[in-house]
């Protein structure tokens, strides 16, 4: 008999995000958040408050963020096997950063869902642009910091494995299934 401490609650999910800056990850992850037993985790809530004006290139993000994913890694996956679902609003936007996701999920036993929004470079951009004029959120992006990080961006993959959910604005920029 396992101890109850790791018996695997089998509603536990771990939903990732993955999209370009402003398609509409943090938005998504809200609402998905707003399942019973779930908990937000926000990436870039964390790192405005522990790397306060520390991160203005890709390079300091990258450095930040590392950081945070090795510290919030055993976490995840203790609220996972205590079942609750954990929305992780943290770009899943390459193979390395899903792996990272995969470990916890897989570590364990929960379900995921990777939530894939497929949104075009110029909605993305104009979100941006009203994201940073209302002064709502911790960084600000500009169109030339958009186009450098996009470089990054690899969408899933079905060799991955992963059970993708894809979320493309519609006309009215609005995200649909």
């Amino acid at each position: 008999m396992q101890p109850a401490s790791s018996a695997v609650h089998p509603t536990a999910i771990l939903h990732m995000v993955c999209g370009k800056i402003g398609s509409g990850k943090s938005t998504l992850a809200r609402q998905l958040a707003a399942q019973p037993a779930t908990v937000l985790i926000s990436e870039d809530n964390w790192l405005s408050r522990l790397y306060p004006g520390e991160i203005r290139e890709v390079a300091d993000y990258a450095r930040c963020a590392g950081r945070l994913r090795d510290a919030m890694a055993s976490h995840i996956e203790a609220l996972l096997l205590a079942g609750m679902s954990v929305v992780l609003d943290f770009p899943a936007n390459t193979p390395a950063t899903r792996s990272w996701a995969r470990a916890m999920f897989t570590h364990a036993g929960a379900a995921h869902q990777l939530h894939y929004l497929d949104a075009p470079d110029a909605l993305c951009k104009a979100r941006l642009r009203a994201r940073n004029a209302s002064g709502t959120h911790p960084f600000e992006t500009t169109d030339a910091q958009f186009d450098a990080i996009t470089l990054y961006f690899v969408a899933p993959s079905a060799d991955e494995g992963f059970n993708v959910i894809r979320h493309v604005p519609s006309a009215a920029g609005a995200a649909t299934t």
